[in-house]
């Protein structure tokens, strides 16, 4: 029930997280914003470590940069996906495929689940779908949004795969090593292309929020992966879309479909049913 409860926090916190960073690049170059939100969510997990303790053996170092350059992809792709928009349809596709690789690992590493985990974890992944199936836009995404949305969860999954792989005894060092490594990849880039970034500002407190929250969702995740199953809490986690539909809805005014309102209504279902497993 622990893990559940973190992983729900880790949901809710990756929603606000994609929204604010997805409405920041629409303001500017999306280096631009993660250039803000990498360099903050990094700074929260240094405030961090001496709460929650770190350590940095070899295991963690790699691990934590392995992730840290999937992060790195992940901001960029995620936020640019989000905003190209729509939404509320790119918001799912980047959700399932980053959920999928979670799972496939976690049954591959020997973990099992009861008879409500089995109708759970199928029915959570349908969820994820219909959150925001995209019946409430009136425009479809281009296929090059789509296969940067494919590449956005691709990117997550592998970065939380790579957290999870990291010592349970490390605390945040996973987390630390893993933003400095984003941060400093994002900043390179930055300077490679700093020419292509254009004058406009960044939104600064919507960019830096964004990280913030970013970072909180990191921590929360790998708090539940440590006292729970990874197949659970990665599908879990991966219910995100739920925010940002209604953060997109309620501030961007994107309808939301009657589908969407079933898929919210499974995810529900589905919780209980894993809280049971």
């Amino acid at each position: 029930m622990i893990a559940l409860l973190l992983a729900l926090g880790s949901s809710l916190a990756y929603g606000c997280a994609d929204f604010l960073g997805g409405l920041g690049a629409r303001k500017a170059h999306v280096l631009r914003t993660v250039m803000i939100a990498a360099p903050a969510s990094l700074a929260v997990e240094l405030l961090l470590w001496p709460l929650l303790g770190a350590s940095f053996a070899p295991a963690t170092l790699g691990w934590g940069a392995a992730s840290g350059v999937a992060s790195a992809a992940a901001f960029a792709l995620l936020y640019r996906t989000l905003a190209i928009g729509p939404m509320n349809v790119l918001s799912p596709v980047t959700a399932l495929v980053s959920a999928m690789l979670p799972v496939g690992v976690g049954l591959l590493q020997g973990e099992h689940l009861g008879l409500a985990g089995l109708i759970g974890l199928p029915l959570a992944l349908t969820a994820v779908v219909l959150v925001s199936a995209g019946h409430g836009t009136r425009r479809a995404p281009s296929r090059t949004a789509l296969l940067m949305g494919l590449g956005a969860g691709a990117a997550i999954a592998l970065q939380l795969v790579f957290l999870h792989q990291a010592p349970a005894d490390s605390g945040v060092g996973p987390l630390i090593v893993g933003r400095a490594v984003s941060s400093a990849v994002t900043l390179a880039a930055a300077g490679l292309m700093y020419r292509r970034l254009g004058s406009e500002k960044p939104a600064y407190a919507m960019s830096a929020t964004a990280g913030v929250l970013d970072s909180v969702a990191n921590l929360l995740f790998l708090l539940a992966a440590r006292s729970g199953d990874l197949a659970v809490v990665a599908v879990i986690t991966a219910l995100y879309p739920a925010g940002t539909v209604l953060l997109a809805r309620s501030v961007l005014a994107e309808r939301i479909h009657r589908g969407q309102l079933i898929g919210l209504g499974t995810a529900a279902v589905a919780v209980s049913l894993l809280a049971l497993a």
